[in-house]
């Protein structure tokens, strides 16, 4: 518990100072892998710290490229608190429960679904922003503006195949369970509980999320109360409480039952 609590912290901190993380975000974010490297251990830590360093490296490369589509967004690529806790806390869960069932390798595959559809949906994002290709809603494949909720793309998907299979890759290096499959059917089976992840994602975007107007910029936006460029947002769709922090626990959830349910079913 000690060392996890000191590297944690430390990880924190630097990741503070680097701009990565808000000050509730860093607090977050120790706690958070208090819980995982100091109860779960070593290999219960490397999937953790492999998804927030790719995640970080990937917004700090990319931040200005997709600057101009940040109006839509209500948080940048500094996480607080709340992307924290989404992004992490069924990761904590999970660990808490492998102390009551040590010996149950699916709560390890639940862990690691639920990492990868974390990081899916980050590399998706980040990367996804990016393509030249026109975006389409899930929903309907009505093409839309680049940036719209709940768009995807088919370099965007690929990205997040790319993101939840470098999560499946990393959890079968570091497996600390009994080997009940062999290592490409772990992987391949984390890297599709990633991608069905990060598309449910794409999916409770377009559909529940809470979405608002901006009359001066005639742009759709995240964010609740005040536009980016000061003026009075206008409620649109969705479930007013079910912002874009519960879009991604929801998401990251939905990995890692997934990866338990397939596990299940193929014993």
């Amino acid at each position: 518990m000690l060392t996890g609590f000191f590297i944690s912290v430390l990880t924190s901190l630097l990741a503070w100072r680097s701009k990565n993380l808000s000050p509730d975000g860093a607090l977050s974010a120790a706690v958070l892998g208090t819980i995982v490297l100091g109860l779960g251990g070593w290999a219960w830590g490397a999937l953790l710290f492999g998804f927030f360093i790719s995640a970080s490296v990937l917004s700090r490369l990319f931040g200005r490229r997709k600057s101009s589509l940040d109006a839509a967004f209500s948080k940048g690529s500094q996480r607080d608190a709340g992307q924290v806790i989404a992004n992490g806390g069924i990761c904590g869960a999970f660990v808490l429960l492998h102390l009551l069932l040590p010996e149950a390798e699916w709560v390890w595959l639940g862990f690691a679904g639920t990492l990868a559809a974390a990081n899916a949906d980050t590399w998706g994002t980040e990367l996804g922003v990016l393509s030249s290709r026109q975006p389409h809603l899930i929903t309907s494949l009505k093409p839309v503006p680049r940036g719209t909720a709940g768009a995807v793309t088919l370099d965007g998907t690929l990205a997040s195949l790319g993101g939840a299979l470098l999560i499946g890759l990393l959890a079968v290096l570091v497996d600390p369970m009994p080997v009940l499959l062999d290592s490409a059917a772990r992987v391949m089976l984390i890297a599709l509980s990633g991608l069905v992840g990060a598309q449910m994602d794409s999916f409770f975007s377009a559909t529940k999320q809470a979405m608002y107007y901006c009359p001066a910029c005639e742009q759709e936006t995240e964010h609740s109360v005040i536009h980016s460029c000061g003026t009075a947002t206008e409620y649109k769709r969705g479930w007013r409480w079910f912002n874009n922090d519960w879009v991604n626990l929801a998401a990251n959830l939905t990995g890692g039952l997934f990866a338990i349910i397939a596990f299940l079913a193929m014993r």
